[in-house]
């Protein structure tokens, strides 16, 4: 307790586990900076304050440095305990001693009296085991002697993998069990010769496979042709390291992909009766005849013959590397066991030095002993059980070393020759000396081979693809038409990537350019349709026929598609004057009418082709682009005076301009929805586009808009400069302005929406009160009450009252106090 107290003293902050004087907040915690300042005539305090602060620190020290010591007092016992403990330690080892020494004396004596007859009859056997090796190898002489018939033998049932084995395994005994043998001095060469035959032999049998195999008839349902000789054949060859047999199928692999498109061209033509054979000799020329549905169930027959090919091809190639996998695992399991003997293997040794070790130690003691008695024989036992037991029998005996291993190669040719031919254990010998990098690499080439079979298909594919297209036929064919081709090349490429598991790029590529040609067909043609159709388009609201209603009501309903043609239908409805876009009216051209059914071409034609969206994005905005720059000049710039012979550009012609502009920015966030929904969101920069359209458009409308108040603004000006303040009231002016007023809302009023007609009276009646203020001040009339300020009001009332008389304008705040100049 007292000490407890006494550390109760010393701060808490210096038994923190994180105490460090490098952080600052710890470091003014424990010396105040304060203790260290040195302004002027505080030195001495300072000073003083520092000292107290040293001795507080000293202080803190002792009472740290007293419980240390105390805790060292504490843990004494605990030394005098271990010292004790030791010297009855010695006392145990000391009777140890004692009892190991009896140990020895009675081991010595059983020595004597047991093992010395059993060594003897040791000695006997082992002579004994010499003899039957010696039997064993004369019996292993005549086998050896039987190698080349039996060689024969299996080389005319094709069991080469066997044959192989045999001459391994007799070449390994030539060398090792029956080496420096006269009679058998030749049969080495011979056998080697022998192997080399057999290597030529494997390699032609296995082009004869490949062919046999590639070339049957593709409506064979059988997948792999003759299993077991392939298996047989693929161990034969790894046997022999013989790597690069499958260039041997590659090369197969690709005159067979031209034969298939050759028969199928022949087969296609055979059945056509226009095409003369005896007149087209060329193949090319001869396929170049048929229209498209004879060319395109051409072409799905190609495709058809080819995906079953390369199914042909995967099942073959995975056999083979399912053969090269059972050769790696074999090299992997045999490492593990390896393995895992050299571990026993490095047990037993270290357990017999031990015994070696406590042996000679024991020698020592008993001689420490005193024990003289001990006889020679004990020292020999000691160094026969010291060596090694493997070593023993070799080195006790006049047999050499070598025929010490005959039971190893013997049992192991035993177990080569055991197992059934034609089995996978049988062909997977442990003399395939191949590394598991080259298993690897092989496997992969094997797989790259796969690869290369479909990249064979699509090369094949885009020749004939682009033999057809030399004369522009796919150039020439219709959207519906190109879109069947396309969806069966998708197709095919699919299934090429799923059997073959990558991606092969040619055919893609080629659709892909037949794709963009086509795109620039397509949207070539309808910029024409639309600049001709501009081009003869008087600008006087069309009929709308009910087909195209149905067209527009099917996208109201959120989905962008051409609906099918319903003739009996369309025949009973009459064409309606006004198009209704979502409850509203749309007065419009047929040019419009029909950019619309094109906008909806290009939407569908993206869904049908999804990989020429980017493309068809850029085609259809630069269409919008032009619908807008050339209805611009036709009627703001009144080209169609010239390019129609209109006579003159109306405010009917402005007013239903800028309708249908409307009507097609009504539809271009629902065309940007469309394709956005079908772009990758890398490429949504582009749909910046239908943003700087509509600003277009939008400016386009302002300028029409603009224009109408401009045509009334200089009528204003003309009439009102001759405006004059005098009776009769309603003047001639007036009369004539209301009547051009009712002359301009008669023309717009059916065609603009009623918000926007009462916007544009609004800024006309704006101008109408700028050019009357004007006319007033000019003839210093003033708004006095005087009867000029009445003739004039009669006037304004009369202005006013036609005007709201007018259809939708009852409402329209005219604000005409704004004519007077106001009293300053």
């Amino acid at each position: 307790d007292k000490s407890r107290t006494d550390l109760e003293q010393v701060p808490k902050i210096f038994m923190k586990p994180d105490f460090a004087l490098e952080d600052s907040l710890t470091f003014n915690a424990v010396l105040p900076w304060s203790h260290f300042s040195t302004a002027g005539g505080k030195g001495n305090r300072d000073a003083a304050s520092s000292k107290l602060l040293q001795e507080k620190l000293s202080h803190y020290l002792d009472i740290v440095e007293v419980n240390i010591a105390h805790q060292i007092s504490l843990r004494s016992e605990a030394f005098f305990h271990a010292m004790t403990s030791q010297h009855e330690l010695q006392d145990y080892l000391r009777k140890t001693s004692q009892a190991v020494k009896l140990l020895r004396e009675k081991i010595s004596k059983i020595d004597k009296v047991m093992c010395e007859g059993s060594l003897r009859v040791l000695r006997l056997s082992l002579t004994r085991n010499n003899c039957i090796k010696a039997y064993n190898k004369l019996k292993l002489m005549a086998t050896v002697h039987q190698t080349q018939p039996t060689v024969q033998l299996l080389l005319s049932t094709s069991e080469y993998v066997g044959a192989l084995d045999l001459i391994a395994t007799t070449q390994e005994v030539l060398q090792q069990e029956l080496q420096g043998i006269h009679s058998f001095r030749h049969l080495g060469s011979q056998l080697c010769e022998l192997e080399k035959l057999i290597d030529k032999m494997m390699i032609a049998e296995f082009s004869t496979y490949a062919r046999n195999d590639l070339n049957r008839p593709l409506e064979d349902d059988c997948q792999i042709l003759e299993e077991e000789r392939l298996v047989s054949l693929v161990f034969g060859l790894l046997k022999q390291r013989k790597l690069n047999f499958y260039e041997i199928y590659g090369d197969e692999m690709i005159n067979t992909a031209k034969n298939i498109i050759k028969q199928c061209v022949v087969n296609t033509v055979s059945q056509i009766e226009e095409i003369d054979t005896e007149v087209v000799v060329k193949l090319a020329d001869q396929m170049r005849m048929m229209n498209f549905p004879q060319w395109f169930d051409l072409l799905k027959n190609i495709f058809s013959k080819f995906t079953i090919f390369l199914k042909r091809v995967k099942a073959t190639l995975n056999t083979i590397r399912s053969v090269v996998f059972l050769v790696l695992d074999k090299n992997q399991k045999t490492r593990d066991l390896e393995d895992t003997l050299q571990k026993n293997s490095a047990k037993e040794s270290l357990v017999d030095s031990e015994v070696a070790y406590l042996t000679h130690e024991g020698m020592f003691i008993s001689d420490a002993f005193g024990d003289g008695e001990l006889p020679a024989g004990a020292a020999d036992s000691a160094s026969q059980r010291n060596t090694s037991p493997s070593s023993e029998p070799c080195s006790s005996d006049s047999v050499s070393e070598p025929e010490c291993t005959t039971d190893s190669s013997s049992s192991k040719e035993h177990t080569s020759s055991s197992v059934t031919p034609g089995g996978v254990e049988m062909m997977i010998g442990e003399d395939m000396k191949l590394t598991d990098l080259e298993l690897v690499r092989l496997a992969n080439n094997i797989q790259e081979l796969l690869y290369n079979a479909s990249d064979v298909c699509h090369d094949r594919s885009v020749k004939f693809l682009m033999a057809r297209a030399k004369d522009g036929f796919l150039e020439k064919l219709n959207s519906n038409e190109f879109v069947t081709l396309s969806r069966l090349m998708e197709g095919f490429i699919l299934d090429t990537e799923q059997i073959c598991g990558r991606k092969s790029m040619s055919l893609r590529g080629a659709l892909q350019s037949q794709a963009n040609r086509f795109v620039n067909r397509f949207h070539e043609e309808r910029k024409t349709k639309l600049s001709l159709l501009l081009d003869n388009e008087r600008w006087k609201q069309a009929e709308v026929p009910a087909e195209f209603q149905d067209l527009v009501d099917s996208v109201s309903d959120g989905r962008i598609s051409l609906p099918e043609k319903k003739p009996t239908a369309t025949e009973e409805r009459k064409p309606a004057e006004f198009l209704i876009v979502e409850g509203q009216k749309y007065a419009t051209v047929g040019t419009v009418l029909l950019l619309i059914r094109i906008i909806l071409e290009y939407c569908q034609c993206v869904d049908n082709i999804p990989s020429i969206t980017t493309d068809m994005l850029t085609r259809l905005s630069d269409l919008l682009k032009y619908f807008n720059s050339r209805s611009c000049q036709l009627v703001l710039g009144a080209g169609a005076l010239q390019v129609v012979g209109l006579k003159t550009i109306t405010t009917k012609n402005l007013a239903l301009s800028s309708r249908c502009l409307q009507l097609i920015v009504h539809y271009i966030p629902i065309i940007r929805a469309h394709f956005e929904a079908r772009l990758q969101p890398k490429q949504f920069s582009m749909l910046r586009h239908f943003d700087h359209i509509t600003k277009d458009y939008h400016d386009h409308i302002a300028e029409i808009s603009s224009k109408l108040v401009a045509i009334m603004d200089s009528l204003f000006d003309k009439l009102l400069s001759k405006y004059e303040v005098k009776a009769p009231v309603p003047s001639a002016c007036f009369r004539n302005i209301c009547k051009q007023m009712a002359k301009m809302h008669e023309a717009i009023y059916d065609l603009l929406p009623e918000e926007q007609t009462q916007m544009l009276f609004l800024r006309i009646n704006a101008s109408y009160k700028l050019h009357l203020k004007r006319q007033l001040a000019h003839l210093s009339v003033v708004n006095d009450g005087g009867p000029l300020n009445g003739l004039v009001t009669s006037d304004v009332a009369f202005y006013t009252g036609n005007l709201q008389a007018l259809k939708g304008l009852n409402n329209l705040d005219l604000n005409m106090a704004e004519i007077w100049e106001q009293k300053r």
